[in-house]
């Protein structure tokens, strides 16, 4: 039988992992307007996009010497960018343990065609074995694995005394993890993934030696206008100050400003990473008391806090075929979408059948509360109803 119908519903329903949730208490009147309808490249405008850069770094604590920019096309085109300007100068790394991580890989091979490439795989729910990754080498990896709800523990693996750089794909990680930037050389983000902006723009930190590679190593291939970071020989420091290389929308600015006050309202990043901690820690304390469920990392020291991906362990469950499992799982989030209870929850279409719940700091704890009977409510349904 299934269990009783929940009465209680989250206030906010949104729990999908991008673009995520937008701030408590969000509305669009809160935003300034002046800006738009106007030259990004005006004295205003350069002056808001500038004050994103000015204020991601002081909230993030990215120390002085790094140069942070916005950059076209969310965390994919800033991570391209960095790939395609500083690759090549010696053999890479390269980390994959889901689908973006994977994503990077088949761009070193097949758009780079890169020859001295050394991939290190893992299945989702698990991490490659960091202690064989070699930071004289370049390094590429995510550090939280958004699609199957895995990040690396710490950066403790990356050494301070490396000759390659380290590339860090952090957009699910950024503003909701504890980032060590000393270990980084390279860092992409983007504004609707931990804060909750809206899409197509990217963030891009660069320590001093991945500036230094961008002055001393020119890449064998031609470089698209929109991924060039250095001109004679020299990194284009207005980047850094607001210039973008294409025009942004200011709308999506005062938004993405609008949440970086919100954030440090609230204590900062600190305050950030413990609201994500705590939503981790309801679902882990939910599904510790349930036996049909379980989270699709293997070692739950390497959970996600923000993209919290969920495996069904149920007998009957996995007894399916994986085509009948997806079909289950998608008439259980539709059930669940009808009931204004929760959006955009299925786990990501590469990844093994399964929910995906988001976890940032944008996402209330008492949310995702109120959701949780809602899923065995739905789960039991869907069994009695198609055993």
């Amino acid at each position: 039988m299934p269990s009783s119908k929940p009465s209680a519903k989250p206030a906010n329903p949104r729990f999908s992992s991008g673009p995520t949730s937008k701030r408590p208490g969000w509305s669009l009147d809160n935003l300034n307007v002046d800006s738009l309808g106007r030259s990004h490249r005006a004295k205003q405008p350069k002056a808001q996009l500038k004050k994103v850069i000015d204020e991601s770094k002081r909230i993030l604590g990215i120390p002085d010497d790094y140069l942070v920019a916005i950059v076209p096309a969310s965390d994919t085109g800033a991570f391209e960018m960095a790939m395609w300007t500083m690759l090549g100068e010696r053999g890479v790394d390269v980390l994959a343990w889901e689908s973006f991580g994977s994503g990077w890989a088949s761009d070193i091979k097949s758009q780079l065609k890169l020859d001295d490439v050394r991939l290190m795989e893992a299945p989702y729910g698990e991490l490659p074995d960091l202690s064989k990754v070699d930071t004289d080498r370049d390094v590429i990896f995510t550090w939280n694995g958004t699609t199957s709800g895995v990040r690396v523990p710490n950066g403790d693996w990356i050494s301070d005394n490396r000759k390659g750089l380290t590339f860090c794909d952090g957009t699910s990680a950024v503003f909701a993890m504890d980032i060590p930037w000393q270990k980084l050389d390279v860092v992409t983000w983007s504004w609707q993934k931990v804060l909750g902006g809206e899409a197509a723009h990217g963030m891009l930190a660069l320590s001093p030696r991945a500036v230094e590679r961008l002055e001393s190593y020119t890449p064998a291939w031609p470089l698209p206008k929109i991924f060039r970071l250095a001109k004679k020989g020299k990194v284009s420091l207005d980047l850094f100050e607001g210039a973008t290389i294409n025009t942004p929308s200011m709308l999506a600015v005062e938004d993405q400003l609008d949440a970086l006050a919100w954030a440090d309202d609230i204590g900062g990043l600190a305050a950030l990473i413990a609201r994500s901690e705590s939503n981790l820690k309801v679902i882990s304390d939910w599904v510790e008391k349930n036996d049909w469920i379980d989270f699709l990392a293997q070692d739950t020291a390497n959970n996600s806090s923000t993209s919290i991906c969920l495996s069904i362990v149920d007998d009957w469950f996995s007894s399916k075929i994986e085509d009948e499992q997806r079909a289950l799982i998608k008439e259980l989030v539709a059930s669940l979408e009808a009931e204004g209870v929760a959006l955009d929850i299925g786990g990501y279409r590469d990844a093994p059948p399964g929910l995906r719940i988001w976890g940032g700091g944008t996402v209330e704890s008492s949310d995702i509360e109120a959701l949780l009977p809602w899923l065995e409510w739905a789960f039991d349904t869907i069994k009695a109803d198609n055993q």
